[in-house]
């Protein structure tokens, strides 16, 4: 059985992951000054990233169309016999729920729509070992199956410059921003259930990455599989690649990379935004 795997743009994946792992995508827009742009393709991130810097009023986002995804599904479905769709986390994005209400209308291709119930290098862990997994001739059934373990194991952690932009998009509470805005921390967030939640409150910026060390750490000494992470900036690369590069003197058995946040998850992180994400090494053999 061919099969083809989908995600969207929230992964960031590289031009060469996609073009490696033969990955497909349907893009995800925000919305400058009323204007729409599919991110990674009408708007790179360096670019939106400087506009907001000019601008009052913040940026909005947008979920791909249901005709993005039949678009995409129906000439898929001319190649393959399967289709797996892994998607930014339901509980901030309807991107997952526009892929399952199109998979049910389309029905000469069978689609497995799949809740990373995460964003970025976490969901993009998923993308990448399943699309591994069926170049290697797997199963649906068992590629779904190893990414409900990655998932399991996935950890992923974040700190903010302002959580001005998560409350007001509704992916923060309105009570846990006030919170922290009111006694002027930086709290460490991460993803439960599919929402993002703070983890620890933290009074400075380098002690909330330390905290976030501090948890890799954990997860090294309590593992018994090998681990791979991957650092996160929104357009904060130096700052990003410092962390990266202190992480892999600390400790040399992990295998780090370096990522980053686009437009879509940049509207409500803000510029500055740095964060860690860390799940099982598996075996490209």
């Amino acid at each position: 059985m061919s099969i083809a795997v989908v995600t969207d743009s929230t992964a960031y994946l590289s031009h060469e992951q996609y073009d490696l792992y033969n990955i497909y995508s349907v893009p995800l827009s925000c919305i400058v000054q009323s204007e729409v742009y599919k991110e990674e393709i009408d708007i790179t991130s360096e670019e939106f990233f400087l506009r907001v810097r000019e601008m009052d009023k913040l940026p909005t986002s947008s979920q791909p169309t249901v005709g993005d995804f039949t678009a995409l599904y129906e000439e898929l479905g001319k190649e393959y016999d399967a289709i797996i769709s892994i998607h930014l986390s339901s509980g901030i994005s309807g991107t997952y729920q526009n892929a399952v209400s199109v998979s049910q209308a389309i029905e000469h291709v069978e689609i497995y729509p799949y809740d990373s119930e995460l964003a970025a290098a976490g969901q993009a862990f998923q993308v990448i070992e399943a699309a591994k997994l069926a170049q290697k001739g797997a199963t649906v059934e068992e590629i779904l199956k190893k990414l409900d373990q990655i998932k399991e194991a996935t950890e992923l952690y974040f700190v903010v410059d302002d959580l001005t932009n998560l409350v007001k998009g509704g992916r923060l509470s309105r009570a846990a921003g006030s919170v922290a805005t009111l006694l002027s921390i930086k709290p460490v967030l991460t993803f439960v259930d599919g929402l993002i939640v703070p983890f620890d409150k933290i009074r400075t910026k380098k002690k909330a990455l330390r905290k976030i060390e501090n948890l890799l750490e954990e997860s090294v000494r309590s593992s018994d599989y090998p681990i791979q992470a991957t650092v996160v900036h929104a357009f904060s690369e130096q700052e990003g690649l410092a962390f990266k590069e202190n992480l892999e003197t600390k400790f040399p058995d992990v295998e780090f990379n370096l990522s980053f946040l686009g437009p879509v998850i940049g509207v409500h992180t803000g510029e500055g935004a740095i964060g860690m994400t860390w799940t099982i090494k598996t075996s490209d053999e």
